[in-house]
């Protein structure tokens, strides 16, 4: 049903065009989720750039109102925020442009925000186009790298020692390793990716056999919201646009399965990824083998924004998700279906929060699969086609 799509398509838009700050100095900064007024997220402003160019195509507002949006966003972002070593902290204060809290400063939440912006100067050009191109080129990659090790750091956090843990499993940070290797003032060697163990750990779940370090549908989806892998392998001869459409049957298929009796799983209610729960904000749900599944399987939970995320991989079976969410109002809000539900505990419980990086994944997956557009713009840009050559992704 195309309907429903459109529907929570225009719905997240809405998300993005409306919790930002107008405000000179920090305009153009949009808020991580519904519930903190204060604080704005990276990855949360990385999604809002692309969600401006679909309002555009989709007729949301006019091109003039959509340039002038990303143009001041920009202009913020280049202007306002600390960054260290060219990387932005995961989340500022939205009167101030501040670090919010004790944050870290992020690599993968940077990462996410220079993808948006790439789109956005790939579709704009100009100064727009420019602006990008700068803080990009002020990024610092080998600063965030243990050469030792030829990988990522999780993260860094001055006051508690500097760089701490490590990209060294599949996730959501391939978008990492084309901006790096391609970066034109400080760019890491091409081995980062292949020195990475991603390929380390193959499990067989729900009978589908697909590469992962867990289950939460997040990790497939975010990367390959911006770049498309249809149609390529690596070196090594992995699909990893394949990869995700497997982890997506196996994520749904667990949930069929519903081994432990689950009230919210079903053949219709799947798609466990990072969301909202009864206990708070959780990035570790599952199929198994997902980790986080250690210690809080089984949990319940089911977010919408897991197979519309994942709508490029499964189309039909993510349509028919939408459809059975759209029948029960309560999962439906001011920005279409709400974060995520849980039947399992007592009373149903049902969030009341909008979380940006959820609404996002949606609404660029959604686009992508009507038309195309976020792939197109990303898959042009002159440094995605070297990181394209330099990772041997043909």
């Amino acid at each position: 049903m195309v309907g429903i799509v459109e529907r929570e398509q225009k719905a997240c838009f809405d998300f993005f065009w409306n919790e930002v700050s107008l405000s000179e100095g920090t305009y153009g900064l949009v808020r991580d989720n519904t519930e903190n007024k204060d604080m704005c997220s990276i990855a949360s402003v990385g999604y809002a750039l692309p969600a401006i160019i679909i309002g555009i195509e989709r007729g949301y507002i006019t091109r003039e109102e959509g340039e002038e949006r990303v143009l001041r966003t920009l202009r913020t972002m280049k202007e306002k925020p600390d960054r260290v070593h060219g990387f932005y902290y995961h989340f500022l204060e939205m009167e101030t442009g501040k670090r919010y809290g004790k944050c870290e400063v992020s690599i993968i939440d940077t990462a996410i925000f220079l993808m948006g912006a790439l789109v956005a100067g790939e579709y704009f050009g100009g100064e727009i186009e420019a602006l990008w191109e700068e803080i990009y080129g002020e990024v610092d990659w080998p600063w965030y790298h243990d050469p030792e090790r030829d990988r990522f750091y999780m993260g860094y956090v001055e006051q508690m020692g500097g760089h701490f843990g490590a990209w060294d499993h599949y996730a959501e940070q391939f978008m990492m390793y084309f901006l790096s290797v391609a970066a034109p003032k400080y760019p890491v060697a091409p081995t980062v990716f292949y020195d990475c163990p991603l390929y380390c750990n193959t499990y067989k779940d729900s009978g589908i056999i697909y590469h992962s370090h867990g289950g939460g549908l997040f990790v497939y989806q975010f990367s390959h919201a911006f770049i498309d892998f249809r149609g390529k392998k690596d070196r090594r001869g992995i699909d990893w646009f394949e990869n995700s459409v497997r982890a997506t049957k196996a994520n749904r298929q667990y949930c069929i399965d519903n081994p432990l009796g689950i009230k919210t799983y079903g053949e219709n209610s799947w798609g466990m990824t990072a969301c909202n729960t009864p206990t708070g904000y959780s990035g570790a749900l599952g199929a198994l083998p997902c980790f986080g599944n250690k210690q809080i399987f089984p949990d319940g939970t089911v977010p919408p924004c897991g197979p519309i995320g994942s709508i490029v991989f499964t189309p039909e079976e993510s349509i028919a998700a939408m459809e059975h969410f759209a029948q029960n109002e309560k999962l439906w809000g001011k920005y279409g279906f709400i974060d995520s539900y849980n039947l399992e505990v007592e009373p149903a419980w049902y969030s009341d929060d909008v979380i940006g990086i959820d609404k996002g994944i949606s609404l660029l997956m959604i686009e992508n699969y009507r038309s195309g557009l976020i792939w197109e713009l990303t898959n042009r840009n002159k440094y995605i086609q070297k990181a394209f050559d330099l990772l041997e992704i043909k």
